[in-house]
């Protein structure tokens, strides 16, 4: 077969060409990002000790990610028409709208593992590598069930429907995790010992176990890793029925859902910095739910809603919690002195 057919295969109904963009797109951002600000930031870190990555960089990193991601939505609607574009863009503004809330679970585990900043982004680098590839089996299990079982998008509006009105009505943010009886550690510590101390940029490190013998043993940074990647398998389980509401065609729903969790990991020190400032988040992201499951009924009775009101309602709701979480967390005006 040449190099041409090949390249116009179809594959999950887009030509391979079209994806082979979107990997050398992504693969290109992972490569700056570990290699050409990756050895920035060691290079400074040889020199001047730790690194945290602050708050106008995190900014910075994340409206580069943004504005990539947009660009990419841009071409989507140039070359497959403006459905297709408003499902990306819609897609990208939900996955980008619930990854935020992740970003509350990570600052929880971070704490309960007292992980510094300063080795925080390696933890997100890795992590999200990782998400990609679980994305991706998770939507391609996804699509294989909407494609051959009709009753599935259903199903999906009233987890949607339920999940929203779940975080709309139930108060508490995100406790930190049982570390002794959580699931990951507890497979975790099977396979290897787990270490009560951070051995550097270190995963695994050897040291004598109980009996003398030296052993390789799990630093609290791979925990950390290894739960950043469970906490978002449990988001998944919101986003992924989320984005099939939107669109079922899984090109636009991977390169939405990814190009909305690569810009993850350099908004998340300014979030972080600033988690207090965003009350009204989570009431936002479930009426946003409570909206993409009540739209899949609304779907299935009087057909299709224009993709534009899904965009404008979603994008609405969002800016709406935004700017009541801002008004809410103002500082208060100075008063003139009597």
């Amino acid at each position: 077969m040449l190099a041409g057919d090949v390249l116009t295969t179809l594959w999950l109904g887009k030509p391979a060409w079209m994806w082979l963009i979107f990997l050398v797109l992504v693969v290109g951002l992972l490569a700056f990002d570990l290699g050409v600000l990756g050895r920035r930031r060691a290079a400074k870190q040889a020199q001047e000790g730790p690194q945290e990555i602050g708050v106008a960089e995190s900014l910075k990193l994340s409206a580069f990610y943004i504005l990539i991601a947009l660009a990419y939505g841009g071409w989507v609607w140039w070359a497959l028409g403006a459905d297709s574009g408003l499902a990306y863009f819609t897609g990208f503004a939900v996955e980008k709208a619930l990854a935020l809330d992740n970003v509350f679970v990570i600052s929880v585990i971070f704490a309960a593992l007292a992980v510094p900043r300063h080795l925080q982004h390696r933890v997100l680098f890795w992590g999200i590598l990782g998400v990609i590839v679980l994305r991706g089996v998770m939507i391609g299990l996804g699509a294989a069930l909407v494609s051959n079982f009709d009753w599935v998008m259903w199903v999906f509006g009233a987890f949607l429907l339920l999940t929203g009105v779940r975080l709309l009505f139930v108060k508490g943010g995100h406790a930190a995790p049982d570390l002794e009886r959580h699931p990951v550690v507890r497979a975790l510590r099977r396979v290897m010992p787990i270490s009560p101390k951070l051995d550097g940029e270190k995963f695994v490190t050897r040291l004598p176990d109980a009996a003398g013998r030296v052993r390789l043993h799990a630093t609290p940074l791979l925990l950390a890793l290894l739960l950043v990647e469970f906490a978002d398998l449990v988001f998944a389980v919101d986003s992924i029925p989320a984005i099939f509401a939107i669109t079922q065609d899984p090109f636009i729903v991977y390169t939405s859902n990814i190009f909305a969790i690569l810009g993850l990991r350099a908004l998340y020190f300014a979030l972080d910095a600033l988690i207090h400032r965003f009350a009204a988040l989570k009431p936002a992201l479930a009426l946003v739910l409570v909206f993409i499951g009540g739209k899949i009924f609304y779907n299935q009775f009087f057909g299709k809603l224009d993709p534009a009101i899904s965009l404008g309602v979603t994008l609405a709701i969002l800016g709406g919690g935004i700017l009541v979480s801002l008004w809410q967390t103002r500082k208060p005006s100075a008063r003139p002195q009597a």
